[in-house]
This record gives C-alpha cells, structure tokens and sequence, in this order.
C-alpha cells in the first residue's frame, strides 16, 4: 500500500461511517486500501477537536476617543466602521477592533421598510380605530395601487439548487424595463379588478379620477344594486390624487362622501388589508425568481394571479379588520403585524 499525503473527503466521511461501525483503524486501513499510520493520525486529529481561538488584544482607545465614536455612530445610522472611526480623526485602527468596539454600543442593522411613526401619526391611527370600531367591515371596499416591474423586488430570486447545478444568471437589463400600475379593490370576499393604468400616465387628481370612471364605476359599480351603493364605504389612501381638492368633490358628485369615504390615517399601509393581496400576487407572479420580457406578459401574470386568489381568502383578509383595530388600539398606535 502507498503512503498518500491526504485523505479525500469522500474517504473520511467512510472512516467515519466505519468507526460507527467499531471497525478498527487497522482494518479501515485495509479496506480504504491506505497506510494504517495515515488513517490513525486522522482518527487521533478528529478526536482532539477544534483548538479554541485565543482572543487577541485590541488596541486600546481612549476614553475621549471612545465618546466621539459613540456620537458619531449615532450621527450616522447605517454606516460602516470605517467611515464612522474617519469621521472621528481616528486611524490606524483595523477592521476587527472597530467592529469589536462598537459591538459594545450599536448593532449591525438593515433600513427600515417602513417609516417612523411619530406622536401624531400614533394619535390619528388611534383615533382612526376608535372611529371604526362598530363599523360593519364587510360593506369597506378597500383599495390600492401597485407597482409591478419585469424583474420583481431585490432578493426575491432566491430558492434550493441542486448539488453539481449552477444558480441561473438573472437577465440584466441597460435601462430597467419599467413596470406597470395596477389598482383594485376588495370587498367582503370580492376581488374588484385588477385593472391597469395605461402606460406613461402619471396618476394626478385628473388622471385618477378619469381612471376609476373608465374602470371602477363603468365596469363594476353601476352593476351593483341601489341598496349595496347606499351602504358601501369607499377607502382610499392619502396619496395626494386620492385626497385633493378635485378629487374629493369628483366623488362626492358620484355619491361618494362623507360617512361613505372613509377617512384614513397616515403611514398606516399595515392597516390595508389589500396589502396582503399584493403580496400574494407578489410572491405568485415572481416565484422561483421569474422575470418577464415585455410590460404586457407580466400585466397578463398579474392578472391570472388574481384569478387564482379565492373568494375565501379575500374573505379572511376583509374579516381580520376587527383584530387590526383593537391590536392598533393595544399598541397605542404603533405598527401592526400584517
């Protein structure tokens, strides 16, 4: 038998495979055909185990160093220990010292998704579910835009792959592709649309209100019954088309007003129900991270996802608003769990 300089993977993983099976060094030596002093110089490494790092000493800062670093991370969210140690004259320092130094005051995190609720956006969503709290739900029709693009959101593209396969290479484009707005609605266990802005049209209180003519009310809501028109409760967001001047008097003239639009709260999209619908059709459309060559093929993906949603789910997400508004109401009007 020759004497080899290592073993392969493959070859340990059956040294082990025979030890478990109280096979002694000598004789996984004859069947690996490998020297015996190769195989138990292996056997005594594994049986030691991993030596315990020795923590090095980090170089010391003063303690006026050490308060200008910890204003400065605090000055500067979101920023690497590099540019935080520079913005505080201080060099010379490496990469593990800095990260080890402010471990001790900051962490590591991403942006927030969302924006910060301030005192008055808490006491109006507070208010919001005060106002609401009798309010029959099934008779909201709960509205939103969205925007699609050809590629889908940033790290959507993400799943298993095989052993010995290759990650697919996503499609790159010069310019982006662009994207296309939908808007729709749900009631009750109804999905309203979705229908499609026409391309290039920028949504301002003109355009919106023509839109929802052309879509909403002539395709979906002059087929409805006088009775349901009197007690539907129309919400919309505070996207300034939505609340202008123009917009406001466009739909009171439609019927539209007062107690049947309902008022909204700001920075609240955990409060929308329909948010879950995007998602829904979100995670369909761009699953096992599908990209799209044209505007109209992902319209048409849009479209056959909605399909697919249920009316039993649209149900579950028009009826979870009663547990919406007492958790807004627990949390003194902090963000939700949508």
């Amino acid at each position: 038998m020759g004497q080899k300089k290592d073993l392969t993977g493959s070859e340990k993983s059956k040294i082990v495979r025979y030890l478990a099976e109280a096979c002694s060094s000598l004789k996984i030596a004859k069947l690996l055909k490998r020297d015996h002093r190769t195989i138990k110089r292996f056997i005594q490494n594994s049986q030691q185990g991993r030596k315990k790092r020795v923590e090095k000493p980090r170089r010391k800062i003063t303690a006026h160093e050490l308060r200008k670093v910890k204003r400065a991370a605090a000055k500067m969210p979101l920023a690497t220990s590099l540019a935080i140690f520079q913005s505080c004259n201080i060099t010379g320092v490496p990469k593990s010292t800095r990260c080890a130094i402010l471990r001790d005051m900051a962490k590591v995190r991403k942006a927030e998704r969302r924006p910060p609720l301030n005192k008055t956006h808490k006491l109006k969503r507070q208010d919001w579910a005060k106002k609401y709290l009798k309010t029959d739900f099934s008779k909201v029709l709960w509205t939103d835009e969205m925007r699609v693009s050809l590629d889908g959101p940033d790290g959507w593209a993400r799943g298993w792959i095989g052993k010995g396969q290759r990650a697919p290479v996503p499609l790159r484009r010069q310019q982006g592709g662009g994207g296309v707005l939908v808007w729709a609605g749900i009631i009750k266990d109804e999905l309203v649309g979705p229908f499609r802005v026409e391309d290039g049209v920028k949504l301002n209180s003109q355009s919106y209100c023509q839109f929802l003519e052309d879509t909403f009310f002539k395709q979906w809501y002059r087929k409805k019954s006088a009775s349901f028109k009197k007690n539907m409760i129309f919400m919309q967001d505070n996207a300034p088309s939505h609340t202008s001047k123009y917009s406001t008097a466009w739909l009171a003239r439609k019927g539209i007003k007062e107690e049947k639009l309902m008022t909204w709260p700001p920075c609240s999209p955990d409060l929308n129900p329909i948010e879950n619908l995007w998602s829904i059709i979100k995670c369909e459309i761009y699953k096992e991270g599908k990209q799209y060559i044209s505007l109209n093929s992902v319209w048409e993906a849009v479209v056959a996802a909605a399909r697919n949603v249920d009316g039993e789910q649209i149900k579950t997400l028009t009826g979870s608003m009663d547990g919406r508004l007492l958790s807004v109401l627990a949390k003194k009007g902090g963000y939700i769990g949508r």
